[in-house]
């Protein structure tokens, strides 16, 4: 029987896969375009299949509108829009809309600013009614600027632990120069930025004339035009004159930017260069060359530099687009110990797709795909609308949408190929390499001149990667016998709680630390030092995380350190191991870290190169304490000066609070990347 089946179904099987069918054409519903009285362009686009309407109002007040120094303005405004008007508070706004089902919020790209809202259509009045009130009426609340600073900071920090997010803020700066497209936003603009800076902006570009207003599904041009009146009635005004961000040439003949992040365990490698205006004809066959090159998992670059050589976790490259110049950018996630290799068939890779024509099943596959994804992109309003409006604001013609998938279609090898050497600028790429740079300058120096920085983009030289670790300039006097409890706080709920206690005896400094997470797990740390020099002599550490154990003991002397460790591991099993291994003079235990912090000579700006043992690596390294700041720090223990104290160079960046009292105290303490911070109670 069973035999019979699949003789059966073998049989029926065709031989040969069937002929690709005719490309059907894009079925758009039909728009209208008309204007306001007051100059808002408005685009209707009609779909009554289902019963909701999408609306989105944009504005050229993007980024690049943003004042040198305060860098991330207009973000600020797009978040506050919607935070508070004259008649309605921020939790008014939210549950007005939310009530029905529907949702308001703004954001700012590089060119636009956008207010996007959608509800059913049974509820479209209220929701041109909040459209029209936090676009005219929004008083920008100084409470709800703060919060949106925190959570812009907080964000910030998390980016500039990631090498990826690094790698691409200094790509642009790269690439564009000092052109607005190249700059990002810092901790001092957030900072720069008061009240009446965002409504100012507001109060200049977010203006009726030269807007687009579009608006997709359930509803009738009729029944737009009506509502739109009505909510804009009274909104004059045109926002200044703002031509396109004129990116100047930018030449790098290749040489490398190194951007050292000390203790990255791997290496992001971006290279490109700016490309188009989007108006430019090249794009369709530029669009279609960049997929061939690096566009998914059977791209060139995956197949090769992962699949192949197993050089990358991840490789792939993009074309994008700017309302001024825009760019291209292949991106490489590697191993530290291949990274050389892994630019070099980068490198190899663009060249081959520049010099020979693409053959025609690796051309007809990537045509396949784009043509045969663009309509899971127009399947909603808000969809149909989003194109609609990036079409509209970029310039790109009425019939772009309409005939986009089939001029992907007609790209030929020599269109794609012709593409592919105007577009990647041979000679002259952008090349980033995002890593710890004491392992990576040895590769990259034998590949081209390498200019090296930090993380905000300062001048390094080959002598700065590596931090020369001396005798630090404590002063015992700053650790006099305390107890601290901190409160642990996890997206700032409450998880758990940790004590610290400082005790001197006769003859040592005794330190030691509890920390209850819950279910999470649970520690305890004794560490003995020197009273006079704070060196280490034991550490004693028990505890478990996540149910796996987490030990230490280990003895310090003689320029040694002996003794038994055990960490968790992500494969569920701890791995335990002994130590007995040499250290140079002047390593401490890395769990000493918050007792040495406090007794540095802290002023801001200084920086301070620490050797530690990491029991958890089995390793010596090189932390880098720097003092970033001083702020005024609030906790359940009360209100701080204090010094702002960043650490890199271990498992995971953090940061200190550290009073500016003597003796000095750490006030709070956050772990960058990571939702969870440590706040002194008493």
């Amino acid at each position: 029987m069973t035999g019979g089946l699949c003789a059966q179904s073998k049989d029926s099987f065709p031989a040969a896969a069937p002929k690709p069918a005719a490309l059907a054409p894009a079925r758009f519903p039909p728009f209208k375009e008309s204007a306001l009285p007051n100059g808002v362009n408005v685009i209707v686009i009609e779909r009554h299949d289902v019963p909701i309407v999408s609306a989105s109002l944009s504005f050229n007040a993007g980024d690049v509108h943003d004042p040198a120094g305060e860098e991330g303005l207009s973000s600020f405004v797009a978040e506050l829009l919607t935070k508070g008007t004259k008649t309605r508070t921020a939790e008014q706004i939210a549950s007005t809309i939310e009530g029905v089902g529907g949702s308001l919020s703004a954001s700012s790209g590089d060119d636009f600013l956008t207010i996007s809202g959608e509800a059913l259509s049974d509820h479209v009045s209220l929701l041109f009614d909040l459209l029209g009130d936090v676009t005219k009426n929004s008083t920008f609340p100084d409470a709800e600027l703060a919060l949106a600073r925190t959570r812009q900071l907080s964000a910030l920090a998390l980016e500039l632990s990631e090498p990826g997010s690094v790698a691409s803020r200094m790509f642009r700066r790269d690439i564009y120069g000092t052109n607005p497209y190249g700059r990002s936003p810092t901790e001092a603009s957030y900072r720069a930025i008061a009240q009446r800076d965002v409504a100012d902006f507001a109060q200049r570009y977010i203006r009726p004339r030269g807007a687009l207003l579009v608006v997709a599904g359930d509803i009738t041009p009729a029944a737009v035009d009506s509502l739109a009146k009505s909510s804009f009635t009274g909104w004059q005004g045109a926002p200044p004159a703002t031509p396109a961000p004129v990116a100047g040439p930018v030449s790098h003949a290749n040489d490398i930017l190194l951007v050292h992040r000390p203790g990255s365990a791997q290496s992001n490698v971006l290279v490109g260069n700016t490309t188009i205006l989007p108006t430019d004809s090249l794009y369709y066959a530029g669009r279609v060359v960049t997929q061939v090159l690096g566009g998914g998992a059977d791209s060139r670059l995956f197949r090769v530099l992962r699949e192949e050589q197993s050089w990358t976790y991840d490789a792939h490259c993009a074309l994008r687009r700017m309302r001024g110049l825009g760019y291209w950018v292949a991106s490489v996630e590697v191993r530290t110990s291949a990274t050389d290799s892994a630019l070099h068939g980068l490198l190899h890779q663009i060249d081959m797709i520049r010099m020979q024509p693409v053959p025609e099943a690796e051309l007809a596959a990537a045509k396949g795909y784009l043509v045969g994804s663009f309509p899971l992109s127009i399947e909603t309003a808000s969809q149909i609308g989003s194109q609609v409006a990036t079409a509209k604001l970029l310039g790109l013609g009425p019939d772009y949408l309409r005939l986009f998938r089939e001029r992907l279609a007609a790209v030929t090898p020599a269109q794609a190929q012709g593409a592919a050497s105007r577009l990647y600028h041979e000679g002259a790429f952008s090349i980033v390499v995002a890593g710890d740079g004491a392992q990576l300058y040895p590769q990259l120096k034998g590949m081209g001149q390498v200019r090296i920085v930090d993380l905000q983009g300062n001048p390094l030289t080959p002598d700065d990667l590596v931090p020369r670790a001396g005798p630090l300039p404590l002063d015992p006097t700053q650790l006099v016998s305390h107890r601290d409890s901190f409160a642990v706080l996890l997206k700032g709920q409450p998880f758990g709680y940790r004590t610290t206690v400082l005790r001197r005896t006769a003859d040592s400094l005794v330190y030691t630390e509890t920390m209850d997470l819950g279910n999470t797990g649970a520690q305890q740390i004794t560490l003995v030092l020197d009273p006079r020099t704070l060196e280490v002599r034991s550490l004693d550490k028990t505890g478990a995380v996540g149910g796996q154990k987490d030990e230490a003991s280990l003895d310090y002397a003689n320029g040694r350190v002996k003794g038994r460790v055990t960490v968790p591991q992500e494969s569920g099993q701890p791995r335990s191991f002994t130590i007995d291994t040499t250290i140079a003079s002047g390593t401490y235990d890395d769990n000493a870290i918050n007792v040495i912090v406090p007794a540095l000579p802290l002023a801001v700006g200084k920086t301070f190169p620490v050797r530690v043992f990491s029991s958890g690596d089995g390793v010596s390294k090189v932390l880098t304490v720097t003092v970033t700041g001083s702020d005024s720090v609030r906790v359940p223990a009360g209100v701080f000066q204090a010094f702002k104290v960043e650490v890199t160079g271990g498992q995971a960046p953090f940061v200190f609070w550290i009073g500016g009292d003597t003796p000095r105290r750490i006030v709070k303490l956050e772990v960058v990347g990571a939702p969870i911070e440590f706040q002194l109670v008493k």
